[in-house]
C-alpha cells in the first residue's frame, strides 16, 4: 500500500506538466495566428483598402459557419433520431453486442464530435467559395442572352455557378448524413439482416426513405442545371452545345430530372406505405434511363445522323460560337481590311512614311540590361530588370518612345556587408530611372540616354528618385526617425567625404504600419521571425515598416477579384515614379465563348492537358497605379461597360475610382496591355474567320509565328524553310484535331509609333500571322495578316481616354500574295554570305553577337523588317554595343551601320525618310561614363571590350568595307571552310592550322577596322 501511495504521488506532477505545455503551445499558436491577423489589418488600413480585407473576412467566416452548421446539424440531427426512435427490445448478435459496449460509454462525445468534425472539413471547404456567393448576392445583367435558352449571360457567370454549388454542397451532407444514419440505426438493431430476409423498423424505414427521397430530389435538380452547363462545355468542335447535345443530351437531362424528381416522389411514399419495392424500382428505372437517354440516344445521333454530314448540322452552332467568342474577347470590333503588300523596294518608297520611320526602335529591352548596368548602375547594391520597358516621354515638344528602367535596390550584391542591420535600416530603396531614345545610338553602339546619373536629372521633369515600393524591393525594411535625428538610410553614392561617400536620407512619407510602440514591434517580430525588429536601438518612435511592396502583390492584395498583368511598368507620372498595373477581369462561363489557357496564351505555347486557368470572358477592367515612394495603391474603373466589374464595385463600393480622377500625364503613359493582346491574338488567328463553313474547313487558320531570335529558335536552327526547333507536346486546334507538334516559344508583340494603313500615326502594339499548320514538313512562313492597336490613351485632357485607344486592326494579306514571314527572314540573313561571314568571324572570336529584336512594319506599301546587331566581348565587364542594323523588303536586304544607311541602301540609295539614328555616325555616347563604377565593370571596362568589337563588326561611319577587311574577312572564311574540312576528316594537326590562320584573319580584320577600337 505504501509503495502504491508513494507511486502514485510521483507521477501525479507530470498531469500539470503536460497541461501546462498544451496551455503554453496553444497561445503561442494563437499568439502568431493574432500576429498575422493584426499585421494584415494594418497593412490595408494603412492603405486605406480595410474594408476589402474585412469584407473578405466577414464573408469567409461567414462561409465557415453556414458550412459548419449545413454539414454538423444535419448530420448531428439524423444521429440523434437513429438513436431515439431505435428498436428497445431488438435482439442483437454478439457482434453488435460488443459494438455497442464500446461505444456506449462515448455516445455523447461520438453524437457531438462525428458532426462537429465533418462540420470543420465543410467549413473549411467553403470558406473559400465566398467570392462565388459575393458575386451571386451582388450579380449584375449582362444585357445580352444566349441563343439556345434565352437567358442573360449573367445567369451563366453569376447564377449557374452559385447553385450548382449549392446543390452540390446539400448533395454531400445529405448523403453523409443518409450513411450516419444507416451506420446508427444498423449498430442499435433498426436495420436486421437473416439469410435472405431484411428487416428495418418503421422509424428507420421513415428517415432512410425521407433522406433518399431528398438526395435523389437534389439529383433531380443537378441534373436541370446541368443542361445549361452544355453551353460552356468544351466539345469537339468547339466551346458550346452542338447538334447533339441541343436535340439529344439538353432533352435527355430533361427528362432525366423529370424521372428524378418521379423516383423522389415515390420514395416518400415508401416512408408512408412501408413498401420498398415501388422505389427500388423507379431508381432501377433511373438508372437504366442514365444509361440510355444520356449515354446510348446522344452516341447513335452523333454517330449515325450528325457525323456524315457534319457541317450542315454544325454550322449554325458554330456561328454561335463564333459570335460569342469575338464578343466575350473583346474583338467584335476589330477593323479588317485587305492589304495587297508589295514585295519590291523601290527608291523614295518611305517617303509618305517618314514618321514611322523616325521613330523605328533599334534599342532592345531585351538585350540592353546589361549595358544599362554597366553604364549606369554605379553601386552593386543597385539592379536593373532583366528586360527593360518601353513608353514615350515629351522631349523638347517631341514625343520620344523611349526605352527605360528603375535603378532598384538588390541586397544580394551586398556580399560580406549584408548584415541583417544593412538589409533592415541601410539598404532600403533604389534611386531614379534610366532612360534611352528607343531610335537612336551614339557612334561607338551605345544607347543616347535622355534621363540617367545620379543623382537623378530633370530631362523627363522633376520627380521623386526614391523607390522604396519596387519590383526587387526587400522583404521588408523599417524606416523613419523622429526630425533633427541622424540619416542612417543609404540615398545614393555622392563621391563626398562624408559618410563613406554616401548621401544619406529619412523617409519622408506615410507608406508602412508603425512600428514605435512595444506592442506593434513584438507582433511583427512574430510575423517575420526576427528579434532585430523587437531588440535593434534603430527602431524609434517613428518608424515604420515596409512590406508587400512588389507593386503587383500589392495591387493583387487590394483587389483579389482580378487578374493582372505581370509586367508592372514604371513612368514618371505627376512627378512621382508610379508603377502601372493592368487588371482583368475573367470568367469561363460566357455561354459559346471559346474556352482557352490564360497562360499558355500568354507565354505563347499550347498544351493537349486542361489547364486550371481556363478563360472565355476576359476585360481589362482595371487600371491601377502604385507610387514607388509612398506605396499608395489606386484603382481606377477603366471598363465601366463591363458586368463583372460591375458586381465587384457593388461588393468593395470605396476600393475604385472613376476614370474621370486621371490625371492627363497618367493617360499618356497608360498603354495597351500586353497579356491582353496576347489573348486576343491568340484567339483572331482563328477566329478572323466569321463564316461558319470556311471556319470547319480550317483552311484560314492562322498563328503567331515563332520567335527566330530565341534560344530554342536560334538562326542556326532554322533550315531553309524557315522552321524551327522546340519541344514536342500533344495539341488540340478549334476543330479537337489531336497532333504532336513543337512548340517554341511565340514572337512578343512589340510596341512602336506607327501609321497602321487606314489610320494615323499613333502609339500601337503590333503581332503578325502565319499560317497555322500541324506539321513542319511543309510549313509555310508567310505572313497572312498583321494585327495592331491603338494604345495611347492620352490626347483627350484629364480624365478622358484618347480617341484611338483599344481599336484593333487586322491587315488581312492576299492568299496569292506570298511574303516572308519573321522566320523567312532572319533565315534570309543569317543564309546571307556576305552577312553570314562577317557574324560568322565575330561568334568564333572574342566576341559574341546578339541579334536583337525582329521587328515589322506595314511601311511603303510592303513590310519592312528592322533587326539591330549587338556585339558583346567575351571579356568581364562588357556590355552590348549596337553595331549593325539588318533590314529587309521583301527578299531584299541591306546590313550597315545605321538604320539610316540601312534603308537608303535597301530602297535604291534613298528610302525617302530619315531614320532616327540618322547622325549616329558623328554623334556621341552621352552615357555618363565618368559615373560609372569600377567595381561592378564600368563603362572604362565595357566600352573597350565593346568597342574593340565595333571595330570587328565595321563600324565605320560610312558602312564600307575596306580592301584589306575585304581581304581579310576572305581569308577568315577560308578558314573557317578548311577548319570545319578537318574537322571532318578527322585530321587534328590540319584543324590546329585552321585555327590559326583564322586567328590572324580575325587580327587582321580589326586592324583593317581601325585598330582596337577603343572607347577614346
Amino acid at each position: 500500500m505504501t509503495n502504491t501511495s508513494s507511486t502514485a504521488g510521483r507521477r501525479s506532477p507530470r498531469v500539470p506538466i503536460v497541461v501546462t505545455i498544451i496551455v503554453l503551445a496553444a497561445l503561442v499558436i494563437g499568439f502568431f495566428i493574432f500576429a498575422s491577423l493584426y499585421t494584415d489589418y494594418a497593412w490595408f488600413a494603412q492603405l486605406g483598402f480595410e474594408r476589402v480585407l474585412t469584407t473578405r473576412w466577414l464573408a469567409g467566416t461567414a462561409m465557415f459557419v453556414a458550412g459548419f452548421l449545413g454539414m454538423a446539424i444535419p448530420v448531428w440531427l439524423s444521429i440523434v433520431l437513429a438513436f431515439r426512435f431505435r428498436p428497445v427490445y431488438a435482439k442483437l448478435n454478439a457482434q453488435l453486442d460488443r459494438y455497442q459496449q464500446v461505444i456506449e460509454p462515448l455516445r455523447r462525445v461520438v453524437v457531438l464530435g462525428i458532426p462537429a468534425v465533418l462540420g470543420v472539413f465543410a467549413g473549411l471547404a467553403t470558406a473559400p467559395r465566398w467570392s462565388t456567393v459575393l458575386e451571386y448576392l451582388n450579380r449584375t445583367p449582362f444585357g445580352k442572352t444566349d441563343p439556345q435558352f434565352g437567358l442573360d449571360v449573367g445567369f451563366y457567370v453569376f447564377e449557374l455557378p452559385f447553385w450548382r454549388a449549392v446543390v452540390a454542397y446539400s448533395s454531400a451532407v445529405v448523403l453523409i448524413a443518409g450513411l450516419a444514419a444507416l451506420a446508427a440505426t444498423y449498430l442499435y438493431g433498426a436495420i436486421r439482416f437473416g439469410g435472405r430476409e431484411v428487416r428495418i423498423s418503421k422509424a428507420a424505414r421513415i428517415q432512410l426513405a425521407i433522406t433518399a427521397a431528398l438526395y435523389i430530389a437534389l439529383q433531380a435538380a443537378s441534373l436541370w442545371l446541368d443542361q445549361y452547363t452544355a453551353l460552356t462545355k468544351d466539345n469537339s468542335l468547339i466551346t458550346g452545345a452542338q447538334y447533339t447535345e441541343v436535340n439529344a443530351t439538353i432533352p435527355g437531362r430533361e427528362i432525366m430530372a423529370g424521372i428524378a424528381a418521379i423516383v423522389a416522389i415515390l420514395f416518400i411514399v415508401t416512408a408512408v406505405i412501408g413498401r420498398w419495392r415501388v422505389s427500388i424500382i423507379g431508381t432501377g428505372l433511373l438508372l437504366v434511363s442514365a444509361i440510355v437517354i444520356g449515354g446510348i440516344y446522344p452516341w447513335i445521333v452523333q454517330r449515325l445522323q450528325v457525323a456524315p454530314s457534319e457541317r450542315s448540322f454544325e454550322s449554325a452552332f458554330i456561328q454561335r460560337n463564333i459570335d460569342a467568342t469575338r464578343d466575350a474577347y473583346n474583338v467584335a470590333g476589330v477593323q479588317e481590311q485587305d492589304y495587297d503588300a508589295t514585295t519590291t523596294a523601290t527608291t523614295g518608297a518611305l517617303s509618305e512614311d517618314a514618321q514611322t520611320t523616325a521613330n523605328i526602335r533599334i534599342i532592345d529591352p531585351k538585350i540592353v540590361s546589361d549595358t544599362y548596368s554597366q553604364l549606369q548602375q554605379y553601386r552593386q547594391y543597385y539592379k536593373f530588370p532583366d528586360q527593360l520597358d518601353v513608353d514615350r516621354y515629351q522631349v523638347d515638344g517631341k514625343t520620344e518612345d523611349t526605352v527605360l528602367a528603375v535603378r532598384d535596390i538588390d541586397l544580394d550584391g551586398l556580399g560580406a556587408s549584408a548584415t541583417q542591420y544593412n538589409r533592415t535600416f541601410v539598404y532600403t530603396h533604389g534611386y531614379g530611372v534610366v532612360a534611352a531614345y528607343g531610335n537612336q545610338r551614339a557612334s561607338d553602339g551605345k544607347p543616347v540616354f535622355i534621363e540617367s546619373g545620379i543623382p537623378a536629372g530633370d530631362t523627363l521633369g522633376k520627380y521623386q528618385p526614391r523607390v522604396y515600393f519596387g519590383e526587387n524591393s526587400p522583404a521588408y525594411s523599417i524606416v523613419g526617425a523622429p526630425e533633427g535625428t541622424k540619416d542612417v538610410e543609404l540615398d545614393y553614392p555622392s563621391g563626398s567625404d562624408d559618410d563613406d561617400g554616401n548621401a544619406t536620407t529619412t523617409y519622408a512619407a506615410d507608406g508602412g504600419p508603425k512600428i514605435g510602440n512595444f506592442f506593434n514591434r513584438l507582433v511583427y517580430a512574430a510575423k517575420f521571425q526576427s528579434e532585430q525588429i523587437l531588440l535593434s536601438n534603430a527602431v524609434n518612435a517613428d518608424s515604420q515598416i515596409l512590406y508587400d511592396r512588389d507593386p503587383v502583390k500589392r495591387v493583387q492584395n487590394v483587389a483579389p477579384y482580378l487578374k493582372l498583368d505581370q509586367d508592372a511598368y514604371p513612368a514618371i507620372v505627376d512627378n512621382r515614379i508610379k508603377w502601372i498595373v493592368d487588371g482583368y477581369t475573367t470568367s469561363n462561363a460566357y455561354p459559346y465563348s471559346q474556352s482557352q489557357s490564360m497562360t499558355d496564351s500568354i507565354n505563347g505555347t499550347e498544351s493537349g492537358s486542361f489547364r486550371t486557368d481556363q478563360v472565355n470572358y476576359i476585360r481589362n477592367s482595371v487600371k491601377a497605379t502604385v507610387d514607388a515612394y509612398t506605396g499608395k495603391v489606386t484603382l481606377y474603373a477603366w471598363d465601366t461597360k463591363d458586368p463583372v466589374l460591375e458586381t465587384w464595385q457593388k461588393v468593395f463600393p470605396t476600393s475604385l475610382q472613376p476614370v474621370s480622377a486621371m490625371s492627363a500625364d497618367l493617360l499618356a503613359h497608360v498603354r495597351y496591355p500586353t497579356d491582353l493582346f496576347k489573348v486576343q491574338r491568340s484567339i483572331l488567328g482563328t477566329y478572323h474567320v466569321t463564316n461558319a463553313n470556311s471556319f470547319y474547313s480550317g483552311d484560314d487558320a492562322w498563328t503567331t509565328p515563332v520567335d527566330p531570335t530565341s534560344t530554342s529558335t536560334s538562326a542556326g536552327d532554322a533550315d531553309s524553310a524557315g522552321t524551327t526547333t522546340g519541344t514536342n507536346a500533344n495539341t488540340t486546334n478549334a476543330l479537337g484535331t489531336q497532333t504532336t507538334a513543337t512548340n517554341p516559344d511565340q514572337q512578343d508583340p512589340y510596341y512602336l509609333t506607327m501609321k497602321v494603313p487606314g489610320a494615323g500615326t499613333a502609339y500601337s502594339l503590333y503581332s503578325t500571322y502565319i499560317p497555322k499548320q500541324n506539321s513542319s514538313s511543309n510549313a509555310r512562313n508567310v505572313l497572312t495578316g498583321y494585327l495592331a492597336v491603338g494604345s495611347d490613351a492620352s490626347g483627350a485632357g484629364k480624365g478622358k481616354k484618347g480617341e484611338g485607344y483599344g481599336k484593333l486592326t487586322l491587315l488581312t494579306i492576299p492568299k496569292t500574295d506570298s511574303i516572308p514571314g519573321p522566320s523567312q527572314v532572319q533565315n534570309l540573313f543569317n543564309s546571307d554570305p556576305a552577312v553570314s561571314q562577317e557574324l560568322n568571324i565575330l561568334k568564333r572570336g572574342n566576341s559574341t553577337v546578339k541579334q536583337g529584336n525582329l521587328l515589322t512594319l506595314p511601311v511603303g506599301g510592303g513590310f519592312l523588317y528592322v533587326q539591330p546587331v549587338y556585339v558583346q566581348s567575351t571579356s568581364s565587364g562588357s556590355y552590348p554595343l549596337l553595331q549593325k542594323v539588318l533590314v529587309a523588303f521583301g527578299d531584299k536586304i541591306a546590313f550597315e551601320d545605321t538604320l539610316d544607311e540601312a534603308l537608303d541602301e535597301l530602297f535604291g540609295g534613298n528610302s525617302g525618310a530619315a531614320a532616327g539614328d540618322s547622325g549616329a555616325a558623328a554623334g556621341n555616347s552621352d552615357s555618363d561614363d565618368e559615373g560609372s563604377d569600377t567595381s561592378t565593370g564600368g563603362s572604362s571596362t565595357g566600352g573597350a571590350t565593346g568597342g574593340a568589337t565595333g571595330g570587328a563588326t565595321g563600324g565605320s561611319s560610312s558602312g564600307a568595307a575596306t580592301p584589306d577587311l575585304q581581304q581579310a574577312l576572305s581569308e577568315a572564311d577560308e578558314a573557317l571552310r578548311a577548319r570545319e574540312q578537318a574537322y571532318a576528316d578527322n585530321d587534328l594537326v590540319a584543324a590546329a592550322e585552321a585555327d590559326q590562320r583564322l586567328q590572324e584573319a580575325v587580327e587582321d580584320a580589326i586592324a583593317a577596322q581601325g585598330g582596337s577600337g577603343s572607347d577614346g
